[in-house]
């Protein structure tokens, strides 16, 4: 018998796309990357509210970019806390 995989843990934000109508409650996974965290902030977002672009995201917390290969644990992403995603500039 296997061991079950590791999947990470659910974490709830507040998910803000720059040029977004509202702000959102996300489910992301301690395990994320935070490029993945953008993916997903982008789902609800990219192509609705805000066009697409041929472009990079960026994650930030208070105004502070976070690396995209870090985790979400990594990036010290706290449950409940507000994020921020944008294109790069």
């Amino acid at each position: 018998m296997s061991e079950p995989e590791q999947v990470g843990q659910p974490i709830p934000i507040h998910a803000h796309f720059e040029g977004g109508l509202v702000t959102q409650l996300v489910l992301v996974l301690d395990t994320d990357t935070v490029g993945d965290v953008a993916d997903k902030i982008a789902y609800h977002t990219v192509g609705r509210w805000v066009s697409p672009r041929d472009a990079a995201m960026v994650v930030s917390v208070n105004g502070r970019a976070l690396p995209s290969d870090a985790t979400v644990t990594e990036a010290g992403i706290t449950p409940m806390q507000a994020v921020t995603v944008g294109w790069a500039r």
